[in-house]
């Protein structure tokens, strides 16, 4: 049986343990990058990234398996791995799961496809599509645009921060932010509840995918000690 409610203690603990060590979420993106998807990859993990999302719309399936193979490698044992909407491509080099969208392949049926095993996010905009999303069984949430962004023509106004609050304080599964953050505004986003999240053009525009991964992941710890010490 799919769904939150009914997946197992066992394989729920598992992955939720997984998802509670990400901080940063490489989100790759061909088009924007300066040295190149795996460069990207490779550099991000080594930096200490947990978590890489393989995102691609203009290759061929071909294409797609090939680099997703390599991605799977240079993330095997150091981050989850997983593929943007394309199931068919997750399921081809056994990745750690897949991350759709609200007008993707319904959840229930990804869970169906990939088995329990496998993690899934879904794209939500807000506390409803949040809380659905948890009863679905997704695995965690990426909410957003938290603020104006040019990296995804479709993507809509930003939502802003008192949105994430909302969401943070719905549902237990992590969310991941993604939409405009950089460096002005990231500490305000793990602030206002973000357990993760995407900074897509402030890291493959840059020149040093490293040292921008490095600058992103220590805000980001520190921020989360910060909250914990204040508790």
């Amino acid at each position: 049986m799919s769904g939150f409610k009914h997946m197992s203690q066992k394989n729920f603990s598992r992955k939720n343990s997984l998802l509670k060590e990400i901080d940063f979420y490489l989100v790759t993106d061909s088009r924007l990058s300066k040295k190149g998807t795996l460069s990207d990859v490779k550099e991000a993990v080594e930096s200490g990234c947990k978590i890489v999302q393989y995102r691609e719309k203009d290759k061929s399936t071909k294409v797609m398996i090939e680099e997703a193979s390599e991605i799977k490698k240079i993330c095997s044992g150091k981050a989850i791995f997983l593929v943007n909407d394309r199931i068919d491509i997750a399921l081809a080099v056994d990745a750690d799961g897949v991350h759709i969208g609200q007008d993707d392949m319904p959840l229930e049926t990804a869970r169906r496809l990939l088995g329990e095993d496998k993690i899934i996010g879904l794209s939500v905009h807000d506390r409803e599509e949040a809380i659905l999303a948890e009863k679905a069984g997704a695995d965690y949430v990426g909410l957003g645009p938290i603020f104006d962004t040019a990296t995804k023509k479709d993507a809509g106004e930003g939502i802003g921060l008192l949105k994430l609050r909302e969401v943070k304080a719905a549902i237990r599964i992590p969310v991941v932010a993604i939409g405009g953050i950089n460096r002005g505004n990231c500490e305000s986003v793990v602030q206002n509840g973000a357990d993760s999240l995407v900074a897509i053009s402030a890291v493959v525009c840059s020149d040093d995918v490293k040292k921008e991964t490095e600058y992103f992941i220590d805000t980001i710890r520190r921020i989360k000690r910060q909250i914990s010490d204040n508790l």
